[in-house]
């Protein structure tokens, strides 16, 4: 990867090759051969951190496991204990996830490391990477947990969440090899972070549509995501009739469609019921129990507050006319964030010095900058994946000529990068 007379930046494919190579070994470490599926705490998560952390000493950078279990690398600046860029994604998986969403923003700056490293070259600042242990929320059903560490915004509490056999947090940090009552340590300090950048496949069609490769991030969507649990009255099939039933999943259906109702037809605003399920559930049995999520997410933080309040009385007013009770948990709650224009600004350069023509677009779906946020200015580049956008699926792809595009924009940023002046 290097620089051209004319100030452009010129790849070589190699470093694309080597980063979809890495993808695709990280993606073998997995609960199911038939897609990726990565918990927090878990065996495969910890194979997969070991396997980040060589790659990262590797690249000339002191690695290891945090106390939260994010793997964090460093490569020193031309002094030792300079304030850092910092730049990540997360290494956990949704399930039957792909092999990118996440992992390309930990493996590609490491491979961008590996190169300095190999060329002796030492910059103003330190370089952190980070592989965030638990975006996804999979486990224990509360998202940014590895970044929220990182962000010393971990509330103390959350290691008292249980997953589905039990196990609270605090159990798996130990089961894992960490120590639970220093969860702190992995707190930055701001000073210490002149800025944050993380690299993500875009997870939507906009660039694949527009013949881009990259894209420059102004906003990360806000989210408010719930567990909702409908207690009824359980009853013979055949016998109770229609008019006399407390039918939990009836009832957590039409709030379902409530959400759905709400959400439609308002730009940028999106409402989903990921899961919907009835606990204990029999074909001849009316069902007196039901559960489902709900996730609700806008750019503008005052349109998913509204959403989210006539949601609530929605499914207030139903389960009164219906004869059920609720319950409604809050497992996460995220206000929208703004990417810098500095940084944006500085990334814009950087893309067109490859040959690109800058695209701004918002990102609908949440990421570890949201956490970051509030100890650094964040960016965000996006990196096109094709199939239409599909992510959280197996059939999410990307290709190792757009890894190689992308890997020589954030090179080129971290070289340029000049902290922000006041």
């Amino acid at each position: 990867m290097t620089e051209t007379e004319s100030g452009t930046i010129a790849t070589d494919g190699r470093l694309g090759a080597e980063i979809m190579d890495r993808l695709h070994q990280l993606a073998g470490h997995s609960e199911s051969a038939e897609g990726l599926t990565r918990v927090y705490l878990s065996v495969e998560e910890k194979a997969a951190g070991e396997l980040l952390i060589g790659w990262m000493k590797e690249a000339g950078m002191s690695a290891d496991f945090d106390a939260v279990g994010n793997v964090v690398g460093r490569y020193e600046g031309m002094t030792p204990g300079l304030p850092a860029v910092v730049t990540g994604s997360h290494y956990d998986a949704v399930r039957n996830a792909g092999s990118y969403d996440g992992m390309l923003g930990v493996v590609l700056p490491i491979s961008c490391v590996k190169i300095m490293h190999e060329a002796g070259e030492r910059l103003p600042h330190a370089i952190e990477v980070i592989g965030f242990a638990d975006e996804e929320g999979v486990r224990f059903q509360s998202t940014l947990l590895g970044s929220r560490a990182i962000a010393g915004t971990l509330a103390p509490e959350t290691l008292n969440k249980k997953d589905s056999d039990g196990m609270t947090m605090a159990e798996a940090l130990t089961a894992f090899g960490l120590d639970p009552a220093r969860i702190a340590d992995a707190a930055h300090r701001p000073e210490d972070v002149l800025a944050y950048v993380e690299v993500h496949i875009e997870q939507g069609p906009v660039l694949e549509q527009e013949g881009l490769p990259v894209g420059i991030v102004t906003s990360i969507a806000g989210a408010n995501r719930f567990v909702v649990r409908v207690r009824g009255q359980a009853g013979h099939a055949g016998t109770v009739p229609m008019m006399l039933r407390r039918d939990a999943a009836t009832a957590a259906s039409e709030m379902v469609l409530e959400i759905e109702k709400r959400c439609q037809g308002i730009d940028g605003l999106v409402g989903t019921a990921g899961q919907l399920f009835v606990p204990d559930g029999a074909t001849n049995v009316i069902p007196g129990a039901a559960e489902f999520t709900i996730d609700i997410r806008a750019g503008e933080d005052r349109e998913r507050e509204a959403a989210v309040g006539d949601v609530m009385k929605s499914i207030d007013a139903i389960a009164d006319r219906r004869g059920v009770t609720v319950e409604v948990e809050t497992s996460h709650e995220e206000r929208s964030a703004n990417c810098a224009a500095w940084l944006m600004n500085m990334l814009r350069e950087s893309v067109a010095r490859a040959g690109i023509v800058p695209r701004d677009l918002m990102s609908g779906a949440g990421h570890d900058a949201m956490a970051i946020a509030d100890i650094a200015d964040i960016s965000m580049l996006f990196v096109r994946c094709g199939n239409g956008g599909i992510s959280h699926h197996s059939d999410e792809t990307m290709t190792a000529e757009d890894a190689d595009i992308s890997a020589a924009i954030l090179l080129d940023f971290f070289r340029r990068f000049r902290p922000k002046t006041n």
